[in-house]
C-alpha cells in the first residue's frame, strides 16, 4: 500500500512496531518504529506531518490463534485501535481513516455472494474484533464527524506485479503461498477437507490481487477527502475459486506438482464464501482487475522464486 501510494504521489509514511512482519521496507519509504498506542509517538506524528488520511493496518489476523488467546486479540486489535482513533480526534486537523477489516465480521454466510448488509456474526475473536472496530467508526463518525471506511477483504493474493513485495509470513497461512511452496520445495500441502457441498468438495474462496486491494484503499482515501461517505465495503474478486482449482493454477504456473496430504476440516470452515462488490462498483468506482487466478499466481510465483534466491 505504502508504494501504491508513493506512486499514485502520495508522501506515506509508516508507523509499525514490527511485532509480525519484517524490517525489509521498500528504500525510500520513511519508517517509525512505535506502537499505534504510544500517545507520545502517534501525537507527535500527527502533529509534525499533519497527514490527510490514515490507513490502519496494524492487527493480529490469525482466526485459529485468536480462538486460543482472545485476549491477545481484543488487546491488540480493538484497544489499541481505540487508543490511536483518540489521537486522531486529538489531531490538529482530523485525518480520513481508512480501516482494514474483513470478511471474517459475516461468520457462516447466509447468502452467497455476500452482501454488505448481510448479518454480522462472527464465529472467532478476530472476527469480533474487526466488527468492534467497524462499530467504534461508525459511533466515532456519528459523534465526532469522523470520515471513514471499512474495507473487508475476502482473499488477499499475489504480489506487486513489478516484484517489489509480497507475501512473506511467519508462519504462512494463506492457500496460495503454501501452494507454491509445497510445489517448490516437494513438502506435501494439507488438504482440509473433501466432503464439502461443492462441485469438488473442497472449500470456495474469492481471491482478490493485493494490487486491487491497494487500489481500492487509494480510491476510498480520495473519496473520504473530497467529503464523500464510504462506510463498510466488500473488496474481492466476485468468484469463488475451489482448493483444486487453486492447486491446478499453481502447477500450470510452476510447471511442478503440487504434493498433497488429506486433512481433517477445520473448525468454522464454511463451504463457501465468495464477495458481492456491487457496492465497490458503485460508489468507489472500483473493479478487481488483476484478481483473476491465473494472473494472481503468476506474480505471487514471481515473487516466491525472488524471495527464495538463486536455486
Amino acid at each position: 500500500m505504502a508504494l501504491a501510494l508513493a506512486d499514485a504521489g502520495y508522501r506515506p509514511i509508516l508507523l509499525d512496531d514490527f511485532s509480525t512482519g519484517h524490517r525489509r521496507t521498500p528504500p525510500g519509504l520513511p519508517v517509525i518504529e512505535g506502537d499505534i498506542a504510544d500517545a507520545g509517538v502517534v501525537d507527535t506524528l500527527l502533529a509534525a506531518h499533519r497527514p490527510a488520511g490514515i490507513l490502519h493496518f496494524a492487527a493480529f489476523s490469525q482466526a485459529g490463534q485468536s480462538v486460543r488467546e482472545p485476549a491477545l486479540y481484543y488487546q491488540r486489535n480493538v484497544v489499541r485501535s481505540l487508543a490511536l482513533l483518540d489521537a486522531v480526534r486529538r489531531a490538529p486537523a482530523m485525518p480520513a481513516f481508512v480501516f482494514s477489516s474483513t470478511a471474517a465480521v459475516y461468520g457462516e454466510p447466509r447468502a452467497v455472494p455476500i452482501p454488505e448488509d448481510h448479518p454480522c456474526r462472527p464465529v472467532n475473536p478476530y472476527g469480533a474484533t474487526k466488527l468492534a472496530v467497524e462499530g467504534a467508526l461508525a459511533a466515532y463518525g456519528d459523534a465526532y464527524g469522523l470520515r471513514w471506511a471499512a474495507l473487508r477483504y475476502f482473499n488477499a493474493a499475489g504480489a506487486d506485479p513489478q516484484g517489489r513485495a509480497g507475501e512473506c509470513h511467519d508462519p504462512e497461512t494463506h492457500l496460495i503461498p503454501l501452494a507454491l511452496q509445497a510445489a517448490a520445495s516437494g513438502t506435501p500441502l494439507t488438504l482440509f477437507g473433501r466432503d464439502y457441498d461443492t462441485p469438488d468438495g473442497t472449500c470456495l474462496r474469492d481471491y482478490v490481487h493485493v494490487a486491487d486491494l491497494c487500489r481500492a484503499h487509494l480510491l476510498a482515501l480520495e473519496a473520504l477527502l473530497r467529503g464523500e461517505p464510504v462506510g463498510a465495503v466488500n473488496l474481492g474478486g466476485g468468484e469463488g475459486r475451489s482448493v483444486l482449482e487453486v492447486i491446478a493454477a499453481v502447477e500450470r504456473a510452476t510447471g511442478l506438482p503440487v504434493p498433497v496430504q488429506d486433512g481433517p476440516r477445520r473448525p468454522g470452515d464454511p463451504a463457501r464464501l465468495v464477495a458481492d462488490v456491487a457496492r465497490a462498483r458503485g460508489i468507489l468506482g472500483w473493479e478487481p482487475a488483476l484478481s483473476d487466478l491465473d494472473t494472481m499466481i503468476r506474480h505471487a510465483w514471481a515473487w516466491e522464486r525472488k524471495r527464495r534466491g538463486p536455486a
